[in-house]
């Protein structure tokens, strides 16, 4: 469980929810954006500085819904959270926010005119997984990513002023399901054990037991059965191929987004585009091993984000 989240339910939960101000409720959501590591980019310098509270607060909408779903250890549990956290999403647009995040999250729906329905998607997403542990075809994992990372990106967007149009959204889902996509690339040995889930789609496999051989070989830790664990090696190595076309098809939104933006939105691709190539480098072992970018790698891209939107903002000022 995670001490900022699943551990604060006592405090700030269905049965008691203590009250903050919007200030004491942002400076919560900011330490929860800053204290996770696959989030070191959210409030880095590449965010214009008046946006940083905005993007906190969606994060820790996303971070709370996600560990309500996952962090429980229990699925009917979760259920119940994700239902009282939809409840808090509601009275947010409804202008009685009482829950810290959504206190915090207020000013920013009305700041940017930000819709419901996005929110909610990615709640019914954390729902999906309490049922929905395999996936049959490849279509329906990307449909699970349409909920579960494409909101993102679009509110992404929004708050950082991009006009709302088809061309940067379909651009923008690109990214986001190649991304969540490469996260389950990464932690397959993590979710089968942690949380029982395969999201290799079943069209896909062509290994006889193979539900209970990944099992086998995450909990071993090594590779007790060579033939499968080369079979596996194989089809990691053909979900990442299909992988790459998504990235690519989403490059178009850095020449569609404009300057304060193109930091942003070349950081979030460069970073999974990056984890992507260590799957490689690791020989697609995902079922022994989590690749993951290391300290050095994690400050060249955001140095390099923060040279773009550095030159971006005296580009401003100059006009």
């Amino acid at each position: 469980m995670t001490s900022l989240t699943i551990d604060q339910l006592a405090q700030f939960g269905p049965e008691r929810c203590d009250a903050l101000s919007v200030d004491e409720a942002r400076a919560l959501c900011r330490r929860l954006a800053t204290g996770r590591y696959e989030n070191f980019s959210v409030l880095s310098a590449v965010v214009p500085p008046a946006l940083r509270d905005d993007f906190a607060a969606v994060y820790a909408f996303c971070r709370w819904a996600d560990d309500l779903g996952d962090e429980t250890g229990d699925a009917a549990r979760a259920l119940e959270l994700l239902d009282w956290w939809r409840r808090e999403l509601t009275s947010c647009f409804d202008g009685s926010p009482r829950h810290p995040v959504f206190v915090a999250l207020a000013p920013t729906v009305r700041k940017h005119d930000l819709p419901f329905d996005l929110f909610e998607r990615l709640i019914r997403a954390f729902e999906q997984d309490q049922s929905l542990r395999r996936y049959d075809t490849w279509d329906q994992l990307i449909d699970y990513c349409r909920k579960s990372a494409d909101p993102v990106g679009r509110l992404v967007l929004m708050v950082l002023g991009e006009p709302r149009t088809a061309d940067r959204f379909e651009a923008s889902d690109a990214i986001c399901t190649a991304l969540q996509l490469t996260n389950h690339w990464q932690d397959i040995r993590r979710d089968v054990i942690e949380r029982d889930r395969i999201y290799l789609p079943r069209d896909m496999i062509r290994i006889d037991d193979f539900d209970r051989r990944l099992a086998d070989t995450a909990r071993e830790g090594h590779a007790p059965d060579r033939e499968f664990f080369g079979a596996a090696r194989e089809l990691v190595r053909s979900c990442v191929a299909r992988t790459w076309p998504l990235y690519e098809r989403g490059e178009s939104l850095l020449q569609l987004v404009g300057p304060g933006a193109r930091p942003v939105v070349w950081l979030l691709a460069a970073g999974g585009q990056q984890v992507l190539r260590q799957i490689e480098l690791w020989n697609y072992e995902t079922a022994l091993h989590r690749p993951r970018l290391g300290r050095m790698r994690r400050a060249s891209l955001v140095w390099r984000a923060w040279r773009m939107a550095r030159t971006a903002r005296r580009g401003g000022a100059r006009t």
